[in-house]
């Protein structure tokens, strides 16, 4: 690189003496990368808002009903404070209650964060001349809305939503059937194999990329590839700590060892670095059998742009070059281009995951938010409904922070993807799966007797969306519709029998649920059509999807994945 530049100075000024062209060279090589980092924000630099809403009342409080909510916000942005205007606002009983009380505020937030205390007295507003009245028995929801000063480049909108229990009595638990089955084994159903429930983490970070750091130094992302741990790590650590299968995936811009573009990076270790990460997924699952392995890429920025994940790439993707002009990538996809991106997966047959997606601002076609493409719809299968922190050091499955985006994926469904739900912990520090209970589980065809999962299967068993996401790696859900799988598209005539089934191998039981309606291709709003585990209907002609959601009694969630059914007149 030095030569290069010394060469193009002494070209265009011949007097200057031979130590001079090398310092100028040496100097311009340094700004030109001081540049290009500081053209693009850091990842993980956005804002972070979550609500800690405790799902009951502590034993002491059960006759009040009272508790105290937690909101948590962050701006990491260099440590630059941002005004944040944040909205609590309670409603219920069920899904389309009305608002029955409301906190806001603005908080100055920069790096270390603002804790914002709200305490609940268990009652509604009321009219100024009565008093507060105690809420009603029942499932309520707390929805956090934070929104950043407009001055700031990155996505400045957070919304999260997750239930609450009101029961000062016995109160009544919805009737679920139960699986008759273990935990590792669905009963097949009608003309259907045997499946097995693979409980996977498909969303994190080693020293390919900004993770791998040990838990008592990790403090947020790590500087690319400075890590600790790297791939092989985390599947030994993910395996001892009872996951099914993990995915490392590693921010695709990140193989130049930079979080912004290294001019003075060689193409030839960056894409050798990747197909170091490939090899040694295979290798592992090879001597583990029983661990599933996975190894790919997290594509994309915050900063207009989207992360999602590309499971079953053999090739790096990218936009960056180093400052001979070369690719620091197998294949050049251009940044933020997501209409492109989805037609060369389509072409490669490659399959994708919707990381954390916002309401809006994010994976953009033709101006719109999680906009629609009949090759983004071939090509994306999954959907982040829930996280943990990213930057949780957490070892004992007891993470608060978490992050709610059903209303992002509720969008992209209702724009026509067909996505299932996904739950994952995107972790950072050398805490892979372990930072809570979550997963996502996934229904692969069983293999041969003392057969183990295989790379293949567990793909096939994601294009088919068959899939549920659970905060409680110990929940089984299955969703039928007419007795078909969840992740099924078919034509239906008449009536549509909907069915949810529920066990939990640690003995939760469930608190709530219901069964979701909306219009693929519409993109209109998805609402509640039950709050019990059957349903019979009969739609209107045209397409619609449903999709379970089931709260336990501690407050975890497990969601379906949808049903998509053509009603034939």
């Amino acid at each position: 690189m030095l030569k290069t530049l010394r060469r193009r100075l002494w070209k265009h000024a011949p007097p200057w003496p031979p130590w001079l062209a090398c310092v100028c060279a040496g100097v311009l090589l340094i700004t030109w990368s001081n540049t290009a980092a500081a053209q693009e924000p850091k990842e993980h630099s956005e804002l972070d808002a979550t609500v800690v809403a405790p799902f009951r009342a502590a034993p002491g409080e059960r006759s009040t009903q009272a508790r105290t909510f937690l909101v948590r916000l962050a701006y990491p942005d260099e440590g630059r404070p941002h005004a944040v205007r944040w909205t609590v606002t309670l409603s219920g009983p069920g899904t389309q209650g009305a608002v029955l009380r409301r906190w806001s505020g603005t908080a100055q937030v920069g790096a270390g964060g603002q804790r914002i205390s709200l305490p609940w007295d268990g009652r509604a507003d009321a009219d100024a001349r009565e008093r507060r009245v105690r809420v009603p028995d029942g499932l309520y929801q707390l929805r956090l809305v934070a929104v950043a000063d407009a001055q700031t480049p990155q996505p400045a909108l957070v919304e999260q939503q997750w239930p609450i229990q009101v029961l000062r009595g016995r109160g009544t638990a919805p009737d679920v059937p139960a699986f008759q089955a273990g935990l590792q084994q669905l009963p097949s159903l009608d003309g259907q194999a045997d499946y097995r429930i693979v409980y996977a983490n498909l969303h994190s970070q080693t020293r390919h990329s900004d993770g791998g750091a040990p838990l008592d130094a990790c403090h947020g992302a790590q500087d690319p590839q400075t890590g600790l741990y790297g791939p092989i790590d985390a599947y030994l650590y993910a395996q001892q700590h009872g996951l099914d299968a993990l995915m490392t995936s590693e921010h695709n811009h990140m193989y130049d060892g930079s979080d912004g573009t290294n001019g003075a990076a060689v193409p030839a270790e960056a894409k050798a670095l990747y197909q170091t990460g490939l090899a040694e997924a295979a290798a592992y699952s090879a001597a583990h059998p029983g661990f599933l392995a996975l190894y790919g890429m997290e594509w994309g920025v915050i900063n207009q742009g989207g992360h999602l994940n590309i499971f079953n790439s053999e090739q790096l993707l990218g936009w960056e070059r180093n400052a001979q002009g070369e690719l620091l990538a197998d294949v050049e996809t251009p940044k933020s281009d997501y209409a492109g991106l989805y037609t060369l997966m389509r072409e490669r047959g490659w399959i994708g995951q919707f990381n954390h997606p916002a309401y809006a601002g994010q994976f953009l076609v033709d101006s719109q938010p999680l906009g629609y493409t009949p090759d983004g719809d071939a090509a994306m299968v999954l959907c982040e409904v829930m996280n943990t922190s990213a930057f949780s050091t957490n070892d004992q499955e007891t993470e608060t922070r978490r992050s709610n985006y059903e209303a992002a994926c509720n969008r992209a469904l209702a724009a026509g993807y067909h996505v299932a739900f996904s739950s994952n912990q995107d972790n950072h520090c050398a805490n892979w799966g372990a930072a809570y209970g979550n997963r996502t589980a996934v229904l692969v065809a069983s293999p041969a007797a003392g057969m183990p999962v295989s790379r293949d299967s567990f793909l096939e068993a994601l294009r088919a969306r068959r899939v549920f996401a659970t905060m409680d790696k110990h929940a089984q859900l299955l969703f039928t519709a007419n007795g078909k799988l969840m992740g099924e598209r078919f034509d239906n005539h008449g009536p549509l029998h909907l069915a949810i089934s529920f066990s939990n191998g640690a003995g939760r039981q469930a608190a709530a649920v219901a069964i979701f309606h909306g219009v693929p291709g519409g993109n209109g709003s998805v609402t509640a059509l039950s709050d019990q585990a059957e349903l019979t209907v009969t739609p209107v002609p045209g397409p619609h999807f449903y999709y379970a959601r089931l709260t336990q009694d501690d407050g975890n969630i497990v969601w379906s994945a949808p049903v998509w059914v053509n009603q034939l007149p």
